[in-house]
């Protein structure tokens, strides 16, 4: 069998599987099933499938999901989210537009402990939609924050959705983590200058209004007790990173257990929040698991039947440069993610793109980085971005799909454009890693 005809073969059976309603995990288990029959030679091939699947589950680099989706389950189930965004929303006074800012700066620093952009949309959603509504804001100052901060979670540490990734393509956990603290701090700029921009062309689009005046000492005693030991936490873990003073996973390890002590401390961890947040993370990362052992004996599948070196020689006969490739697999992200999940899309992608970036001469950790960021700006990308429909549920009734649209359509650019200083300036990913 060609190599085309080899992977025609096993995509068309995975998005047929998917199509039928099967869920991801499960539709990539059964085509490599099926390939492992016609490439392995029947009941031998899938045993010994199996068995590499189930090695690819014992590897240390997949300890930090659970810890990291436990750290913000906690952060979410027991109200240390609303405390924080409850403490920025005071500090900042009467600043015009300032739950736009509040928004941006609380869903960063919750982001980061969330590693989750659905959980980080619906969130910032329920809490800050209806109250912006209220006090006046026009739907794209409220609606456009919350989507593109929900996107800072896949870049900025600890994110799940970056290990999962750094686990599938086998490439180093703590550097890819550490890759997008400056990027990510960079996009919440853009952001923030986002928010000023149009508070300057549209003064109504968020009105001001009257706060209780507050000393000098009142906002350091809540920017210490409120704000400053939520974000200490990810502060922490990248500075121990940073420093090599512990694996990713001993860091995921000390996150989970600095939220769990500042619960403690806050009076606010039950044994109610404790069990939502186990099982919470739990269903996560069974899920993740079933993902990984799919992505592995995928990829054995395309090596073993030859479909993934054909398709690298094949896109490299093309004497196209570089960057032009880049740029086609940028697209093919985009493409994708308005129809599929990221997790779907990493499981399709993976395995057929790094072999391509490490021919192209791309650095994995970089390129890693600029596959997070495509993940991103699909979530969000019209018509069929994952975070806009979450985004359609949490939002007042009356919100159509088009305001939501137009809102994210902003926040889209400031992505794109720091894409493009990644690709003009690689060191700004891998500054940090390189230290």
């Amino acid at each position: 069998m060609e190599w085309y005809e080899a992977l025609g073969l096993l995509l068309g059976a995975i998005m047929f599987l998917m199509a039928l309603g099967m869920p991801v995990a499960l539709a990539f288990l059964a085509a490599n099933i099926i390939g492992a029959w016609i490439f392995m030679g029947g009941e031998r091939g899938i045993g010994q499938l199996l068995n590499n699947g189930l090695g690819s589950l014992t590897t240390y680099a997949l300890v930090p999901i659970p810890l990291f989706l436990l750290m913000g389950e906690i952060f979410f189930h027991t109200g240390l989210g609303g405390r924080m965004f409850n403490a920025i929303d005071k500090l900042l006074g009467r600043l015009p537009g300032r739950l736009s800012y509040v928004t941006v700066l609380g869903g960063t620093a919750f982001s980061t402990l969330s590693g989750s952009s659905m959980g980080s949309t619906a969130l910032l959603g329920s809490l800050m939609v209806p109250e912006m509504a209220k006090r006046g804001y026009k739907s794209h100052m409220s609606i456009g924050p919350i989507l593109g901060t929900g996107g800072l979670a896949i870049i900025i540490p600890p994110s799940a959705l970056a290990v999962l990734l750094a686990t599938l393509a086998q490439i180093d956990v703590g550097a890819l983590l550490i890759a997008g603290v400056i990027p990510g701090l960079i996009l919440a700029t853009f952001y923030i200058t986002t928010i000023w921009l149009q508070t300057k062309i549209d003064p109504d689009a968020a009105p001001a209004y009257d706060v209780d005046p507050m000393s000098i000492t009142t906002k350091l005693k809540l920017l210490l007790t409120e704000v400053v030991p939520m974000v200490g936490v990810m502060v922490a873990i990248i500075v121990l990173m940073i420093n090599g003073i512990v694996t990713p996973s001993e860091a995921a390890a000390f996150g989970a257990f600095g939220v769990l002590i500042l619960a403690a401390v806050f009076r606010c961890l039950t044994w109610q929040t404790m069990k939502k947040s186990v099982v919470g993370a739990l269903r996560v990362t069974l899920m993740a698991y079933l993902i990984v052992f799919g992505s592995a004996t995928f990829s054995q599948l395309l090596a073993f039947s030859g479909a993934s070196r054909g398709l690298v020689n094949w896109a490299t006969s093309y004497d196209l440069a570089p960057l032009v490739m880049l740029l086609v697999m940028f697209g093919v992200l985009l493409l994708l993610g308005m129809f599929m999940e990221q997790i779907s899309i990493m499981l399709l992608t993976v395995p057929i793109f790094f072999p391509l970036a490490q021919t192209l001469g791309f650095d994995p950790i970089w390129f890693g980085l600029i596959m997070l960021l495509a993940l991103e700006i699909s979530f969000t990308t019209p018509p069929f971005g994952l975070l806009l429909f979450v985004m359609k549920g949490v939002a007042p009734p009356g919100t159509t799909m088009r305001e939501i649209y137009t809102s994210a359509f902003p926040f889209i650019g400031c992505s794109l454009l720091l894409v493009a200083l990644l690709v003009a300036f690689p060191q700004i990913a891998l500054w940090l890693p390189g230290l």
